[in-house]
């Protein structure tokens, strides 16, 4: 007897049911309807990047660079074609 109903389809009903719920939970606590006091305070916080993490950045891309340049040349044997001519003469006695 042929199945109609895979279990590749119960395993996607199962995963949509769970996203369905996992939303309404997100829902439940959005608290927009509800009247809050909301307070802003702002910050500002300056980052600097040390000089050395540059460098180490431009050594690293550079080696990249050069790796994706060479390729795989630098396993690759080489084979130069060499052709020999002879010429041969006879000496009559």
């Amino acid at each position: 007897m042929k199945k109609i109903i895979s279990p590749q389809f119960y395993y996607s009903l199962f995963t949509l049911i769970l996203i369905c719920f996992y939303n309404a939970l997100a829902f439940a606590q959005d608290s927009a309807s509800s009247s809050s006091t909301t307070t802003t305070t702002t910050t500002q916080q300056t980052t600097t990047i040390q000089p050395w993490v540059w460098v180490v950045g431009g050594v690293v891309l550079l080696l990249i660079i050069i790796a994706l340049i060479r390729g795989n040349s630098g396993g690759a044997s080489h084979t130069d074609k060499v052709t020999y001519t002879k010429t041969t003469s006879k000496e009559d006695n």
